[in-house]
């Protein structure tokens, strides 16, 4: 597996916690708001090995200077190694470990919630059903729309005995994209969750064909769309 890229320190990636972060290569999306394309697109060189990120932690364990480690990407799930590597951080080094990803492949995100894996996870739901491929960049077959359905029920405690850990569903907001049906599908989407953010989308680097048109919502396209939102879940946060 591949990490193309690490942040060493962070104390915003995993709120409470002081994280390092790592990018996984390549995702199943092509979100056209992407902020890492060359990661998203499997184009990034690996800037770590393996064994020289475990001898980075070896050093924080150490000294002490960090508790966790965020997983991102591209989609890390995609990743048939990741719960190796997660076990060995959590059982090696103690560390918390979050996960963020596009919530497409529940049967490793079952995986974690099944053993305990993991510590906190951070699931998107880009759009509602008819807006999901504009939002994604691709296709989207009924399985990636079952997924989120199925990652929704798990972790609104629908199968006992499942043990749970903190979670959100979550958007990133996109002007020039986002529209007001979008979030009234989504609330259909989500209705009955308990936590939902809304992040608005932040443009990084040189304008491209992708992001043209594309800008940060103002707080009243974000306060409206809590608006909508609001009925369907218990709390929405907006975090900007």
């Amino acid at each position: 597996m591949n990490i193309c890229a690490l942040e060493e320190r962070s104390l915003s990636e995993y709120p409470g916690h002081v994280a390092c972060t790592i990018y996984t290569d390549g995702c199943n999306f092509k979100c056209p708001y992407c902020n890492h394309k060359s990661i998203r697109d499997g184009e990034a060189k690996p800037v770590i090995s393996e064994e020289d990120f475990f001898k980075f932690l070896d050093k924080a364990a150490e000294e002490k200077s960090l508790d966790s480690v965020v997983i991102k990407g591209g989609e890390p799930t995609l990743h048939k190694e990741l719960p190796d590597l997660i076990r060995h951080i959590k059982g090696y080094y103690g560390f918390k470990v979050k996960i963020c990803t596009n919530s497409s492949n529940i049967t490793m995100i079952d995986e974690f919630l099944c053993e305990g894996m993991i510590d906190y996870i951070a699931m998107d739901i880009k759009a509602g059903h008819s807006g999901y491929a504009k939002l994604a960049g691709t296709e989207i077959d009924e399985g990636v729309i079952a997924s989120i359905r199925g990652c929704l029920d798990l972790f609104e405690g629908k199968f006992e005995g499942l043990p749970l850990f903190p979670y959100e569903f979550r958007t990133t907001v996109v002007g020039g994209l986002h529209t007001d049906e979008d979030f009234r599908e989504i609330g259909e989407l989500i209705d009955g969750i308990k936590r939902y953010v809304l992040v608005p989308y932040k443009p990084c680097g040189e304008e491209c064909a992708e992001t043209k048109g594309l800008y940060t919502p103002s707080m009243e396209e974000l306060l409206r769309y809590k608006e909508i939102i609001a009925p369907h879940v218990e709390t929405v946060e907006i975090r900007v």
